[in-house]
């Protein structure tokens, strides 16, 4: 570890013994020379891969013209960014507001959905990640909730839909739909009437990548507009192609009320986006709405997404990520076959949880297990990352999200390694 490393604040756990000295493309380069092959993204930010050259042209461009503007002003990569996401999403969600963070967005959000509808209630599900800043961390449920103090209130949690461990003890192995059910039955029980607003992932990432079940995001949808509620759909980690489609709600056939993304617009840059109908703009506006920082609309990173959108759709990288998806899912599932300490694979696209158990019939989660796995994969020059479940319930679940650009022999790479490190552990 370098000494230097003392001077940081740690904010989870230990930092790696490893420092950085390049990455490009889907590979990191170690300051002793070592190559390892990133499966996170970065922080499943690097879409694109790293230092792409669209990115790194973008990022000089703005260097030359404009990197930061007071917020109240506006510069044309933030124009060309607010029509550019118009035309991608469904008909209507055409107002944007650019952030840097997708907490910051969930906040801003969140805002304004409490100021469109007059409510103040948010849910969201057990297991999500939608933050660190104080209101979206009220709403994140897989970890980070203990020791801070009291939460948000008027926030309320739905089971999430975790077939391999079925919250509400219903079902095995597929989702019927019986928690979500469940879980407005109790919020009913417990509002005071005053709901605002549901706030999703597509797919509960940092949760252990579980996959709603087909219907499942249209019966969340209607159960929330009877309730005069509004849907918030997080795709900080699913847009952009990730899961095989340009967002998550194409891969279930709806239009929330508000759309918010982050890591994966930037291409590595901090940069987010809250994307809503010109109802509840105008509304929340109306109302009052304050959400103004330091680096809202700043001209930088939004030419950085410029990029990332250039790149996405001229190479159709969603497609790229359904079809080098099912090879990676094929390896997995050919793992799982193998290796008793895989309990369930599950993903699309370019986004795959690996969950490990320490006995198949029991369940009970392999979390050192898991631990010693990834530290094996990273010394062998793969680099995953593993999600505990912590404040949401004990899990051991590899999460895997190369780059979309990741090249056929990568993943073959990638899953012999993987394989290597399981030999070893059993």
């Amino acid at each position: 570890m370098d000494p230097r490393a003392r001077r940081l604040i740690r904010y989870n756990g230990e930092f790696s013994s490893d420092v950085i000295a390049r990455a490009s493309g889907s590979w990191l380069e170690t300051t002793d020379g070592r190559r390892v092959l990133d499966f996170t993204s970065g922080q499943i930010c690097a879409t694109i891969g790293h230092s792409h050259p669209r990115i790194v042209e973008a990022v000089r461009r703005s260097l030359t013209e404009a990197v930061h503007l007071n917020s109240g002003l506006l510069s044309e990569p933030v124009l060309a960014l607010a029509e550019r996401v118009a035309a991608l999403m469904p008909a209507g969600l055409d107002r944007s507001m650019f952030l840097s963070t997708g907490g910051e967005a969930n906040e801003a959000a969140v805002r304004m959905a409490k100021l469109s509808t007059g409510g103040f209630e948010v849910v969201s599900l057990t297991r999500s990640w939608h933050g660190m800043t104080s209101g979206s961390q009220s709403l994140t449920y897989s970890a980070g909730r203990r020791g801070h103090g009291p939460t948000m209130p008027g926030v309320f949690a739905l089971p999430a839909p975790y077939a391999y461990r079925c919250p509400v003890r219903h079902c095995a192995g597929t989702c019927d739909h019986t928690c979500l059910e469940i879980g407005f039955e109790l919020y009913d029980q417990q509002t005071s009437g005053a709901g605002a607003a549901v706030v999703a992932e597509p797919v509960l990432s940092s949760g252990g990548i579980l996959v709603p079940p087909p219907g499942y995001l249209a019966r969340l949808l209607e159960l929330t507009h009877e309730r005069g509620m509004l849907l918030i759909l997080d795709e900080a980690q699913t847009g952009f192609g990730r899961l095989g489609a340009m967002f998550g709600m194409d891969v279930y056939g709806v239009v929330p009320d508000i759309v918010t993304l982050s890591k994966t617009l930037g291409g590595g840059l901090p940069i987010s986006a809250v994307v809503t109908t010109d109802a509840i703009e105008r509304a929340a506006y109306d109302a009052g709405l304050m959400y103004y920082t330091s680096h809202q609309s700043d001209p930088l990173p939004a030419a950085a997404a410029l990029a990332v959108l250039d790149v996405v759709e001229e190479e159709d990288l969603a497609a790229r990520a359904a079809r080098r998806g099912e090879r990676l899912g094929g390896h997995l599932r050919e793992r799982a076959a193998r290796h008793e300490l895989i309990g369930d694979v599950r993903g699309m696209g370019l986004l795959w949880g690996v969950e490990l158990v320490e006995d198949r019939a029991t369940k009970a989660p392999a979390v050192e297990r898991g631990e010693e796995l990834t530290e094996a994969c990273h010394a062998c020059g793969l680099s995953l990352n593993i999600t505990k479940g912590r404040a949401g319930g004990a899990a051991a679940c590899l999460r895997i999200a190369p780059p979309l650009t990741v090249s056929e022999e990568e993943i073959d790479t990638g899953a012999e390694i993987m394989d290597d490190a399981l030999a070893k552990l059993t």
